[in-house]
């Protein structure tokens, strides 16, 4: 788990440094990134799940990566339609979205660590809620716009990722004692 963890967590960071400086430069890159973050989402979501049991298992997962995947194709169809309901569509996705993480964390949380999954998934679905009410107010798709929600879930994902590996540390060091 550490390493996906590690690995959404710099995806996400590179994500948001081409969002703030490329993508805000140049309007179709960053409609592309508009359209790659919740693509990822759901690939990420993928490969979690069936390393931890499969689809069946992961419901919740199993939901998330359908709602991604679905929201990948709604924020195509908005920037194609030039009706810029795109933070609207992100909105709705922050709040599914993280409603699935939050369910998830709580399904793991024997596992250790997942207290920021946890955190993750509330924080989603209130800035969901904060997108939402932006969507009437934005004019125009910016990806910068999403940059500190993906900052958020870039931090959490670190904190995830770092919480396991110390834990794991302190696992081997205690075997190794003992």
């Amino acid at each position: 788990m550490q390493t996906y963890y590690f690995t959404r967590a710099a995806v996400s960071v590179a994500w948001i440094a081409l969002a703030v400086t490329v993508g805000q430069a140049t309007p179709l890159i960053g409609a592309v990134l508009l359209v790659l973050y919740p693509a990822w989402d759901a690939a990420a979501n993928y490969l979690d799940a069936t390393r931890a049991g499969g689809l069946r298992v992961n419901p919740s997962q199993t939901l998330n990566i359908a709602v991604s995947s679905l929201t990948t194709l709604a924020v195509a169809a908005a920037l194609l339609a030039q009706a810029f309901p795109v933070l609207a569509v992100f909105g709705v996705w922050a709040v599914l979205s993280g409603g699935f993480q939050l369910a998830t964390g709580v399904g793991r949380w024997r596992s250790g660590g997942q207290w920021a999954m946890v955190l993750s998934g509330a924080q989603s679905v209130l800035a969901g809620a904060f997108f939402l009410k932006m969507a009437g107010a934005v004019t125009a798709p910016a990806a910068a716009v999403i940059a500190p929600y993906a900052g958020f879930g870039a931090f959490y994902f670190l904190v995830s990722a770092i919480w396991l590996s110390v834990k794991a540390r302190r696992n081997q060091d205690s075997a190794l004692a003992g």
